[in-house]
């Protein structure tokens, strides 16, 4: 069987493509992750929504995904620049802890996180400190072809040098010229040949607290040049995809690209994916506008711009209803709003497994499946998709009122669109709620028949008891001549 085709928008070309792995059916991956000194955002949950999706897809159509994401765990200094303090150290230093006990707090923050929105794990998640002895090796590489040199101990990419028979620039659509020309004067930059260049080794000052050996001086690698190591390490010096967020499009991809040719010889990567921000109200997520969120925040309801609590699946189907590529904007009702979404589509795919089928069928069920299958291979439109959801469940709801009909065979397709696309491929139904399904419609099933059983003996009381607690519970029972039904509309 062959894999349907999918195209994917490729910020290096700018334009759509034909996903055609390097190696089918195997496709490597590496997506960039995060720098672990702080709890999980909102940021976060969208880049790492938007690659799982990715992630299921391919491995829903037949492919062999090995998925690499990193832990940010040392060089990434503050403001993102070649000065400063470490960010893990600075907090380190604020919690009074050693900086690893940061990384390890704050990595099982993130992982705590991404399994309450049902992100499967990466088949590798490797962390920059782990890797010193690789990033130094690709410095040295960088070195010897003549790329980058050293100033005090400290070792920095020649851009300059680079462009002349390269085009630095080329993911991001920066010229050169103008990065010169709009290039600060920052402490420290007088080490630099040009200011554009960027740190591949920065030599410790006695008090940095993270550092370790090199030919060059004690210190530590550049934040850049991790990504390029260790997706080279697992995936090899050119793999298919490699994402993240748009934040990271310039400096970071750009300087992965630089180094990876410089070191290597060749782009590192066949299509680059980008996920656009998160918006708060139409602003800029941050700390100093009062308006950044956690997920905790979210899960808990405790933030001022929170009406209530948000289940993890709901922040999870509210990320999904907009295309990866667009802006997000983020507002209580907009969550509001999902919530309700999510719980029409959840009672939808409950409603369809009690249908009870006919000879015939109202509605094309098939091209529905089709259209559905179009949708998130076109880019991965997950909105478009989501809309197709939507009209499964509107044809669900009208047989189950008997205003439709649908046939053994189209019943089997309609359950299929809702299993394949809703669960596997969208992750809106984890393991774990499947796997609770099959504990609560049995307790369900117990608990309605001994309202029937109270209904049929006359004791009144006891029923309206049972119905009143579920009513509370959000469960509403639904008395008909073939018997009782119940939906969760939490």
């Amino acid at each position: 069987m062959s894999i349907p085709e999918i195209t994917i928008y490729n910020t290096l070309s700018r334009k759509k493509e034909i996903f055609e792995p390097l190696n089918t059916p195997n496709v490597g991956m590496y997506v960039c992750g995060p720098t672990v000194y702080g709890d999980p955002h909102l940021g976060h949950a969208r880049a790492a929504i938007v690659f799982d999706v990715l992630f299921r897809l391919l491995t829903y159509l037949g492919y062999k995904v090995r998925y690499v994401r990193n832990i940010t765990d040392v060089g990434h200094l503050e403001n993102d620049a070649d000065e400063g303090e470490d960010k893990i150290a600075k907090k380190a230093r604020l919690e009074q802890l050693e900086p690893m006990e940061i990384v390890q707090k704050y990595t099982d923050s993130y992982h705590h996180s991404m399994d309450l929105l049902n992100i499967r794990h990466p088949s590798i998640e490797p962390r920059a400190s782990g890797h010193i002895i690789e990033q130094i090796k690709m410095i040295q590489d960088i070195m010897d072809n003549g790329f980058a040199y050293e100033v005090n101990g400290s070792v920095y990419f020649d851009v300059v040098k680079y462009n002349s028979s390269n085009n630095y620039g080329k993911l991001s659509g920066r010229v050169l010229d103008e990065l010169m020309e709009n290039t600060r004067d920052l402490a420290g930059q007088e080490e630099k040949n040009n200011g554009v260049d960027f740190a591949l080794w920065k030599k410790a000052q006695p008090e940095h607290i993270m550092k370790w050996p090199s030919p060059w001086s004690t210190g530590f690698p550049g934040w850049h040049l991790e990504c390029s190591t260790m997706s080279s390490k697992y995936l090899g010096d050119y793999f298919d995809i490699h994402g993240g967020g748009m934040d990271l499009l310039f400096p970071h991809h750009e300087c992965e690209i630089a180094q990876s040719q410089a070191a290597n010889g060749k782009d590192p990567v066949k299509y680059w994916i980008h996920n656009n921000m998160i918006t708060i109200d139409g602003q800029k997520m941050s700390k100093s506008l009062g308006n950044f969120i956690t997920l905790d925040e979210l899960f808990a309801g405790n933030h001022k711009l929170l009406s209530q609590a948000f289940n993890p699946n709901t922040i999870r189907f509210f990320i999904l209803q907009a295309h990866y590529r667009g802006t997000l904007d983020f507002s209580d009702t907009a969550l509001l709003g999902a919530e309700k979404g999510l719980s029409k589509l959840l009672n939808g795919i409950e409603q369809a497994k009690k249908i009870v089928a006919t000879d015939s069928t109202t509605s094309d069920i098939s091209k529905l499946k089709a259209e559905c299958m179009k949708a998130i291979s076109d880019d991965f439109n997950t909105p478009v998709l989501i809309s197709h959801l939507f009209e499964a469940v509107r044809i669900t709801n009208s047989v189950y009122a008997g205003e439709e009909t649908i046939s053994q065979g189209d019943l089997k397709t309609l359950n299929s669109i809702f299993e394949d696309f809703a669960t596997e491929i969208l992750g809106l139904i984890d393991d774990q709620n499947k796997q609770g399904n099959n504990l609560i419609d049995p307790l369900m099933n117990l608990i309605i028949d001994i309202r029937q059983e109270s209904r049929a003996n006359k004791d009144f009381a006891t029923s309206d008891k049972i119905r009143d607690v579920l009513s509370e519970l959000n469960i509403t029972t639904k008395d008909e001549d073939g018997g009782t039904t119940w939906t969760y509309d939490g």
